[in-house]
């Protein structure tokens, strides 16, 4: 065992088993949006309540690229404070992510990321349009917020929540994309949905020809045909992820 695993051991004898799981997962998180090419170098961040501090929860630390993410290296920080880099913590990130956590009890992970297809897709008056299966899972539940600047403005929280609602992704225009869910595996696979279907999208109109909308009717059926698929066999996947992540580069668990 190398010392960087050994001092992950005893870090994890020292946190509780609810909370250790949950920073397994985050770290799963930024390890998996690593490996899609949707990091930042140091920037853009993920989110996870912490189990038993409700008012509590984890990112990454400023400085480290997301896959030197582990499990150990998350930083705890408290939603009601008020942070930056002196703490160990992006100040944009945390503002974005306290704010969200603190609004919406219903949500324990986010993600969010500036890809150049998010920002492409927040660009545009239309929005996410139903134009593809993947798409159809934002049907009638995706908020929309104007660019302030870089979000390190407190006061900027409450316009945030007001236009995300009860919505579990957003697009922040001329920014990025959002998406939050109660578990890791739940934000994380709404990434990937997201921007596939923006991709899409931006594909489809590039071609200049007339696009086919799903029909209203259709996308509220297809809905719940996903909240199916996702409370039963399409929870299958998460595993699948960390199969793959452990077989890539285990160190996210230590």
């Amino acid at each position: 065992m190398n010392i960087h695993a050994a001092a992950s051991k005893d870090v994890a004898a020292s946190i509780p088993p609810a909370e250790w799981q949950a920073r397994v997962d985050l770290a799963a998180v930024y390890r998996l949006v690593a490996h899609h090419g949707w990091d930042d170098v140091i920037y853009n961040h993920c989110s996870m309540r912490v189990p038993g501090e409700e008012r509590k929860f984890l990112m990454k630390r400023h400085e480290l690229l997301w896959a030197e993410v582990t499990a150990s290296n998350l930083v705890k920080v408290d939603m009601d404070a008020d942070l930056d880099e002196r703490a160990g913590v992006n100040r944009p990130g945390f503002t974005l992510h306290g704010g969200v956590l603190r609004g919406r009890p219903d949500v324990n992970c986010a993600v969010h990321v500036h890809t150049r297809t998010g920002m492409a897709i927040s660009g545009l008056k239309s929005g996410l349009r139903m134009l593809s299966q993947e798409a159809v899972r934002f049907f009638g539940s995706i908020g929309y917020h104007p660019y302030e600047g870089i979000t390190e403005d407190f006061g900027e929280r409450e316009r945030l929540l007001a236009h995300l609602g009860n919505n579990r992704a957003m697009i922040m225009h001329n920014h990025g994309v959002l998406t939050l869910g109660k578990t890791a595996r739940d934000a994380f696979t709404l990434m990937k949905h997201l921007l596939e279907a923006a991709e899409i999208q931006l594909a489809m109109m590039s071609t200049g020809d007339e696009l086919i909308e799903i029909p209203a009717e259709v996308c509220r059926k297809t809905v719940q045909q996903y909240e199916r698929h996702d409370s039963g066999r399409g929870s299958a996947d998460w595993p699948a992820y960390l199969r793959m992540l452990d077989r890539i580069d285990p160190s996210y668990r230590n």
